[in-house]
C-alpha cells in the first residue's frame, strides 16, 4: 500500500485557510467555499490546513481533498482520486494517484455525484489510516 501524503499543523480551523476565503471574496471564491465546507463536514476529525497554497482538508494529517480557485473554473482535487470510484465521470487528470473536479461558474454541477466522490474519498481515507497506510 502507498504511503499517504501527511501534513503538519492541520487544525480545526487554520488562520491562513481562514485569509485565502477572505480573499478571494468573488463567484469562484464563493464555489470553493461551499465546496470546501462540504469536505469539512465529512466528520469531526476532518482538519484543515494550506497546502500550496490551497485550502486542504486532512484526516489525522493525511491529505483528503483540496480546493483552488483559477482564473475561471474552481478545482475540488483528491489526493487518491485515482482510486475513487466515479460513475458520474466528473474526475480529471492523469496523474498517479491526484484527480479533481473543474466547476465553472453557470456550468451545471451533478452535486450528488460530487457530494458522493466527497463521501468516497473521506471512506477511503478512513480506511487506509485503519490499514496504517
Amino acid at each position: 500500500m502507498r504511503q499517504l501524503l501527511r501534513f503538519d499543523g492541520s487544525a480545526s480551523e487554520d488562520a491562513g485557510v481562514r485569509a485565502w476565503i477572505q480573499r478571494h471574496d468573488d463567484e469562484l471564491g464563493a464555489i470553493a467555499q461551499h465546496w470546501f465546507e462540504r469536505i469539512r463536514c465529512c466528520g469531526a476529525d476532518v482538519l484543515e490546513v494550506m497546502h500550496d497554497g490551497a485550502p486542504t482538508a486532512c484526516v489525522e494529517g493525511a491529505g483528503l481533498a483540496y480546493v483552488n480557485a483559477f482564473k475561471a473554473h474552481v478545482n475540488v482535487g483528491f489526493f487518491c482520486g485515482s482510486d475513487l470510484p466515479d460513475p458520474a465521470g466528473l474526475l480529471e487528470g492523469d496523474g498517479k494517484y491526484m484527480r479533481h473536479v473543474k466547476l465553472r461558474p453557470g456550468a451545471a454541477i451533478d452535486e450528488a455525484a460530487l457530494q458522493a466522490l466527497i463521501a468516497a474519498a473521506y471512506a477511503d481515507i478512513k480506511q487506509r489510516l485503519r490499514d496504517g497506510a
